[in-house]
């Protein structure tokens, strides 16, 4: 591993002119799980890291918004703080559910919220989560912020929308009571491993009638994507099994699956039927 610099800034303020470098080697670092893994591989060599620990503020904590509409994230939050949090485990079961198979408990201890976002790995568990969950993101910068939906972030494998000198400060998801979530990953090999693909569901039902719902798929594709198509076979119908099955021909339809190590995309196109008429039987009860 060659040599670089470690920067930690104790200010927002201080860790943003550190990044206005115009360098893509100066890049910020929350719990770099990831990143070490790049540097150690050589895929990434960089020339200075900022890291982001001891900002605080805006990048710290888990709380119920002022006015009471969504539940905030602090980009610094660990994954082991989310699921032993009794305000997500509350609102959000199905993020609680999600850590339990996401890599390990040494990787939940370090890995944070906002670096997980940056990452852009289509493979990882809970990008999709707060896509179907219709979260939001808080983008920092010298020049203010803005604040996105979670999907528009994602732009290929390994890439955002994120620009240089630019942070996520927290990530923001509507509190719904109404609606009902749940997140599938399915592995091939070991369940703490690599989905072979994911899928997120969340769903305004009353009876077996779906008012909305927002499904995403995820690790089969160079993003997590939204399924419009199956969406929209199921919205404002009841949830049988004539319309799960036509909802997975048009799931199957309307995304090009990739073809891997953990089984070719005839094997996943049937892996995302059968997991997506599950997925909504576990909703449901039945």
């Amino acid at each position: 591993m060659l040599g670089f610099d470690l920067s930690q800034p104790r200010t927002l303020e201080e860790a943003l002119a550190l990044l206005d470098q115009g360098d893509p080697a100066v890049r910020p670092m929350g719990g770099g799980t990831a990143l070490m893994l790049m540097i150690k591989a050589q895929i990434f060599k960089p020339v200075r890291l900022v890291s982001l620990r001891h900002i605080g503020g805006p990048f710290e904590g888990i709380a119920v918004s002022a006015d009471g509409s969504h539940l905030r994230f602090g980009a610094m939050t660990t994954f082991s703080e989310i699921e032993h949090s009794p305000l997500v485990t509350q609102h959000f079961p199905a993020v609680v559910q999600t850590m339990k198979t996401l890599a390990n408990v040494r990787v939940r201890n370090v890995a944070c919220v906002g670096g997980n976002l940056a990452h852009a790995d289509p493979h990882l568990d809970l990008p999709p989560v707060w896509m179907a969950l219709a979260a939001q993101v808080r983008i920092v910068s010298k020049n203010g912020e803005r604040l996105v939906p979670v999907e528009e972030i994602f732009a290929g494998y390994y890439e955002t929308t994120i620009e240089d000198g630019e942070l996520i400060s927290e990530v923001c998801v509507p509190l719904r009571p109404a609606w009902r979530s749940t997140y599938v990953k399915v592995t091939t090999r070991a369940i703490h491993d690599w989905p072979a693909l994911g899928i997120a569901i969340s769903v305004d039902f009353s009876g077996r009638r779906v008012n909305d719902l927002r499904i995403v798929l995820s690790a089969a594709l160079d993003k997590p994507t939204r399924l419009d198509a199956a969406e929209m076979v199921l919205r404002g119908g009841e949830i049988d099994e004539v319309s799960l099955r036509r909802a997975g021909e048009a799931a199957v339809a309307e995304v090009e699956i990739h073809s891997d190590n953990r089984g070719s995309a005839a094997y996943k196109n049937h892996l995302l039927r059968v997991h997506l008429a599950r997925a909504f039987h576990s909703l449901i009860g039945a």
